[in-house]
Formats: structure tokens, sequence, C-alpha cells
């Protein structure tokens, strides 16, 4: 299994495969998104001019099977540059194998050499296999209430 940061402007098929695995996700998590829709937001994350950054999990015969989302962004409070974890997903048949684990660690030590300041995400409050997984890569619980508005 190799993980790895996708290399930007990416290709159509690493952003068909990357496509398909995160419309899994969406699926997963009740977001009404055509494959579509998805597509266009894929490949605009994946340009050259975007701020964000993907980290794949591919098997030897390159299909992709998880993945983490993210984008950078500059916090007064953290002081300069952050990572917002927007997603991070692994194909359901592919779980406990410490794929997300890897993508996370990969994805840290990255932000690390990059001279990030942190890295925050939200999760769902009954995902305890997830939560412990952040946990033991030093992430720590921060109390807010988001809000959202569609435009």
């Amino acid at each position: 299994m190799k993980i790895e940061r996708v290399k930007k402007p990416a290709d159509e098929q690493t952003i068909d495969q990357i496509t398909d695995l995160m419309l899994e996700q969406m699926m997963q998590i009740s977001v009404d998104i055509t494959r579509e829709t998805l597509k266009k937001t894929v490949r605009q994350a994946l340009s050259s001019e975007s701020d964000c950054e993907f980290f794949i999990s591919e098997t030897s015969s390159g299909e992709i099977v998880g993945a983490a989302f993210l984008n950078i962004g500059i916090g007064l409070d953290k002081g300069g540059r952050y990572i917002w974890l927007n997603e991070l997903y692994v194909r359901k048949d592919m779980r406990q194998q410490g794929i997300a684990k890897r993508l996370l660690l990969n994805l840290l030590h990255w932000a690390e050499n990059e001279g990030f300041q942190g890295i925050e995400l939200e999760t769902g409050i009954s995902d305890q296999a997830t939560k412990q997984l952040y946990n033991s890569l030093g992430f720590y619980d921060i109390v807010s209430k988001r809000y959202g508005r569609t435009l």
C-alpha cells in the first residue's frame, strides 16, 4: 500500500478515482451531491492554483482506496498557516488495516516539514473509533459550535 500526496495538476484517471471514492463518503454521510458536481470540485481542488491537497492510499495495482482531503488556511489564533482536514475516508472493504492512520501520519509529517502551525478537523459526536484514532495521534477536543450557511 502506497501513501502519497497527489501531484497537481492531477491527471483525469486520478481525478476519476478520487471522485468515485469521495462519492462513497458523501453517500455514507448523507450529502446529496451528483458525481458531476463532485468531480468538478475534485478537479478544482487538484488544480495548480488550489490551496487544497489530497493524500491518497493506493494499492500495488494503482487503485485508490483511501484519501485525506484538506484545505490550507491562515489563522490569527494559530500564528500562521494551518490545515483544515475536510475528509478522511477509507473504502469499507479496506478498513481495519491501518490505512487511515498511515494517511494521517503522512499528512502530519508533510505538515511539519512545510511549517504548518496545526491541524483541525471535525468528526461525528458518536464516532468513537475515529476519535480514538485522532487521540492516538495527539489530536485533542476543541469545544466549539460550528455554523454554516449555503450561498
